[in-house]
């Protein structure tokens, strides 16, 4: 498992329909800016991908996934200042895999 509950939870204080709600909104959001990514990155918008990456961190920090975290961070980074494209596409498919894994993680974890 490369996501953990613990801030949410703390945040939740047991209360677990807000566990529920922050789970839904990743699952849709995420997703769709993970794929909204992928085209700024094939189009080189370097504006679209430092705003999807700031946009995707966090959330995965929220489900503290840190290896996930460092990678849409360094993205942003990257195409806050205009880098070198071929640098984001190296680092973008483990943002990728990770989210990708979670998600089928979290439907699998909450039955969705």
């Amino acid at each position: 498992m490369i996501y953990s509950l613990d801030k949410i939870n703390e945040m939740a204080e047991g209360d677990e329909e807000f566990v529920q709600s922050v789970i839904s909104v990743f699952l849709e959001e995420v997703p769709n800016d993970l794929a909204a990514l992928e085209t700024a990155l094939e189009d080189e918008n370097y504006q679209q991908v430092y705003q999807l990456a700031h946009k995707i961190k966090p959330n995965v920090d929220l489900l503290g996934m840190e290896q996930t975290r460092a990678a849409a961070l360094e993205i942003e980074t990257l195409g806050k200042n205009s880098a070198n494209m071929a640098e984001i596409q190296k680092v973008f498919p483990i943002l990728q895999k990770d989210i990708t894994q979670v998600v089928g993680e979290l439907k699998k974890d909450f039955n969705l």
